[in-house]
């Protein structure tokens, strides 16, 4: 009995002994989270990293983790960062082109996304004339995150806020004319 338990015991420590010196490299799992910190630039890096290995699916978290941090340290040269990030991420293929073009005018252009089309049309707006000033009020919000906060760039935030103002004067105008035909 005594030499089974010594065989047994000799046979663990051996199978103890042989696993523990093995070298044995961690898997790198990558967790998508977001990247954490104040350094837009090191975020942006990890972004990239995460979203082209297996990650594609949390764009929209990194992007808005990414404008958090880059609220932390606002400056002009964030909007080219992000300019950039959304080039990369189209040809990434994490992005058509329109859906960059778009993300990016909304938080950094003059320009609404809101209201790409004719709003001089009565047959097209008139109908939803409150739901396109409101969408446009939405964006002004996303606007002033990226030109305001994100990017110190007030000159372009009011006069996206101008434009907000002259389109209602206009829709308001083109849908009163059309009512009187």
């Amino acid at each position: 009995m005594n030499s089974t338990k010594a065989l047994i015991s000799a046979a663990l420590f051996a199978t103890v002994s042989f696993t523990a010196g093995c070298d044995t490299q961690p898997v790198k799992a990558n967790a998508c989270i977001p990247p954490q910190g104040y350094d837009l630039d090191v975020a942006v890096s990890q972004s990239k990293s995460d979203l082209s290995d297996v990650c594609s699916f949390q764009f929209d978290a990194y992007l808005e983790r990414l404008m958090n941090i880059a609220e932390s340290d606002p400056k002009p040269a964030n909007k080219e960062k992000f300019s950039e990030f959304l080039l990369w991420s189209n040809q990434a293929g994490l992005l058509s082109k329109q859906q960059a073009k778009s993300i990016y005018n909304r938080y950094f252009n003059v320009k609404y996304v809101s209201l790409m089309g004719d709003y001089n049309n009565c047959s097209l707006t008139c109908p939803k004339q409150q739901e396109v000033l409101a969408n446009m009020e939405r964006e002004l919000l996303d606007k002033e995150r990226g030109l305001v906060k994100i990017s110190r760039d007030t000159s372009s935030y009011q006069r996206a806020d101008r434009l907000l103002k002259e389109t209602e004067l206009v829709l308001e105008a083109t849908c009163t004319a059309c009512g009187a035909n």
